[in-house]
């Protein structure tokens, strides 16, 4: 199995892509804390992605957590290091866009910091908290999730595109830092993903239906992000950091 003997935790692990990589990551072995603040869809993926992991020595748990609430993230670490003694692994996957989004003279404040603190200050506060367990773990992988509008234009979200641009250039920057404790950190950069969320964004979205028009090979599913995700855990990508991977079906090149 390529994560035995890991433990990853998993923000925003309740749906999409965060279940999809859940499941992946048990599937090949790893323990995983699902870190998930809707307690319905975050207990239902910790079952599935335990399931996955029956045969492999893989599993899973679900802790409710808010990951830009600073008590809740140490909450949950605490208890993901009380049941599986270790963190190897960290995916930053919490986050999103809503079409409360707009072009920066439009979008409401309120939206420019409900993107801040559940994109960026959650992928700050995790990492501040998580990486130090990963240090005593002896080195690991740190995932972001950045997004393809950190790497090229979309008109209409400046909120979301602001956050995701931070991540990606805060992936670089803790990278080199990070490096001597034999920790990699890099960031996945998907598309327009069909998971059930940006599903009802694309029916109301004109932005979001114009781009999904140039994806050279159909619209990607979380599955896909998913097993980049492996890569990116796995000890395959032990030279692999500080790098932003597109997973876009070509649409930056196009």
């Amino acid at each position: 199995m390529r994560l035995e003997g890991k433990v990853a935790f998993i923000t925003g692990g309740g749906g999409g892509i965060g279940r999809a990589t859940a499941e992946r990551f048990s599937e090949e072995g790893a323990k995983v804390c699902i870190a998930e603040i809707d307690s319905k869809v975050g207990q239902k993926a910790a079952e599935a992605a335990h399931l996955k992991g029956k045969n492999t020595g893989g599993d899973a748990f679900f802790i409710n957590t808010n990951v830009s609430d600073e008590e809740s993230v140490k909450n949950a670490i605490k208890e993901t290091i009380k049941k599986y003694g270790k963190i190897d692994i960290l995916h930053n996957n919490a986050g999103g866009s809503t079409l409360e989004d707009g072009p920066v003279t439009e979008a409401p404040i309120e939206e420019f910091w409900r993107c801040i603190n559940l994109d960026l200050l959650g992928t700050f506060l995790c990492s501040k908290f998580v990486i130090p367990e990963i240090i005593k773990a002896g080195g690991g992988s740190v995932i972001n999730m950045s997004s393809n509008v950190a790497l090229m234009a979309l008109p209409g979200r400046d909120c979301y595109t602001a956050v995701k641009g931070a991540i990606a250039s805060m992936t670089r920057s803790m990278a080199v830092e990070y490096a001597p404790n034999k920790i990699r950190v890099n960031a996945i950069a998907p598309s327009v993903t069909l998971s059930d969320r940006v599903k009802k964004l694309l029916d109301s979205s004109t932005e979001i239906q114009t781009i999904s028009k140039t994806h050279l090979l159909g619209l990607g599913e979380p599955i896909h992000v998913a097993d980049l995700a492996v890569y990116l855990a796995s000890e395959e990508s032990n030279i692999t950091t500080g790098q932003v991977i597109s997973v876009d079906s070509g649409v930056t090149i196009v």
